[in-house]
């Protein structure tokens, strides 16, 4: 079965699993998360179905145009995620475009991962495993169009995976990769990056930018009525 890239965000065709990507930063961010101690991190479909769990003791992350929205308890940044002690604690996520792109890759498939710069080589040891079902690469790309930095990605992932039918998205996201090996340099031009700068969080791209940093993969473990529920692995 292929190997096939989405690199812009749609719902992909059925395939026996899914890594989605939104480097820029929700699926780093999730890492994060996870690396400072959460139990749980959860996905909601927008922001009031996100606060909505406020009230059961969670923390509430996320953003709009970058910035932490009104009400909630943290941003969407890694380097926040990092700085806390989580242990134990069960964190909701809503954002722009990775919470998003999420249930997408949901709808095609209950095998859904999350993946970064850095968990790339975890999130491909997860990825080994499902090859022969077919995996589906997803970009959660800016407000529904491409995004360079998120396609570099899919690219550093597709780039550890054994030979296999790579289809054409797949193979021009390798050769992106392969052309530019600083990450940083590769992720900043893009318009996410951009727009961070724009708000004065550009602190957080040379965050975003570390290879293979942590061994954590964020995998969906199950379905909280309308709520995706990521566990670490």
């Amino acid at each position: 079965m292929p190997v096939s890239c989405e690199l812009v965000p749609k719902e992909p065709r059925p395939t026996g699993a899914a890594l989605v990507v939104d480097v820029i930063r929700a699926t780093t961010t999730a890492v994060a998360f996870f690396e400072a101690g959460a139990g749980e991190v959860w996905f909601a479909p927008g922001h009031p179905e996100a606060l909505a769990l406020k009230a059961r003791g969670f923390l509430v992350a996320g953003e709009t145009r970058g910035l932490r929205p009104e009400g909630f308890d943290l941003g969407n940044s890694p380097r926040e995620a990092l700085a806390l002690d989580l242990s134990g604690r069960r964190v909701v996520m809503s954002t722009t475009n990775g919470t998003r792109a999420a249930r997408l890759a949901a709808r095609a498939t209950p095998r859904v991962a999350l993946g970064s710069l850095w968990n790339r080589r975890a999130a491909a040891r997860w990825l080994e495993p499902r090859l022969g079902e077919g995996v589906t690469l997803l970009a959660a790309g800016k407000e529904g169009r491409f995004g360079l930095d998120d396609a570099y990605v899919l690219g550093a992932v597709a780039s550890l995976l054994p030979d296999r039918d790579l289809d054409d998205a797949t193979l021009a996201a390798i050769r992106l990769f392969e052309a530019q090996p600083d990450p940083l340099a590769a992720i900043a031009p893009s318009a996410a990056a951009r727009a961070l700068a724009a708000v004065g969080l550009e602190d957080d791209l040379p965050a975003v930018a570390r290879m293979d940093a942590s061994p954590v993969v964020p995998v969906l473990d199950r379905r909280e009525g309308e709520y995706l529920v990521f566990v670490p692995r």
